[in-house]
């Protein structure tokens, strides 16, 4: 009896220690909502799995002035999407994309030649959600002068545009995974790739 007695208790320690760490854990780290639909800014995106980085990149024809200020625009995805993704080749529902443009300097300490990124100019995020009607959203948290903390999802025109390019132009369901050379090796071993990519 004495040894039943042990186990149950034992049993019941046990139970109790996996219970407390599971309500310790981080909760997920997937799209946060107000209003159900409009997105909470997450502030720890930098500890996020970071894809890539490009500069002076943009949609539109190559300007004719090289003076035109070149930003970096840095992309952060929350870790357990990529997970999926590295063992899928596709984002599962719930992926968060967080695309940070930063400014470039140039001249400073010890640095001759090349660019470097500097301030951070303006954020903007990229949600794959059933809960949207085509199941994404994007979202414009503004400048970094006036950064919102929740940001409506776009709509009317300005996601028009976003959401034709992202059809059009990407690798991957509508990711510029193209940009991602470790994602993109990815996605042709895992078949995911668009045709012609």
């Amino acid at each position: 009896m004495k040894r039943v007695t042990v186990a149950v208790f034992g049993l019941a320690c046990v139970m109790a220690s996996a219970w407390a760490l599971r309500a310790q854990q981080a909760p997920g780290d997937g799209p946060r909502y107000t209003n159900e639909t409009n997105l909470v800014r997450p502030t720890d995106y930098r500890e996020w799995t970071f894809l890539g980085s490009g500069l002076g990149m943009t949609y539109e024809p190559a300007a004719g002035s090289q003076s035109a200020p070149q930003f970096f625009t840095n992309v952060f995805v929350n870790p357990s999407s990529y997970r999926s993704f590295m063992q899928t080749g596709a984002w599962p529902d719930r992926t968060v994309f967080v695309l940070e443009a930063r400014a470039s300097g140039s001249e400073a300490s010890i640095n001759k030649a090349g660019r470097f990124q500097t301030n951070l100019v303006a954020l903007e995020a990229e949600v794959k959600d059933s809960r949207f009607p085509d199941g994404w959203a994007f979202f414009d948290f503004g400048t970094a002068r006036s950064m919102k903390d929740v940001a409506e999802p776009l709509s009317g025109n300005r996601v028009a545009g976003c959401v034709e390019c992202h059809t059009k132009h990407t690798a991957v369901e509508r990711t510029f995974v193209q940009f991602y050379p470790t994602l993109l090796e990815v996605a042709r071993q895992k078949g995911t790739l668009k045709p012609g990519f």
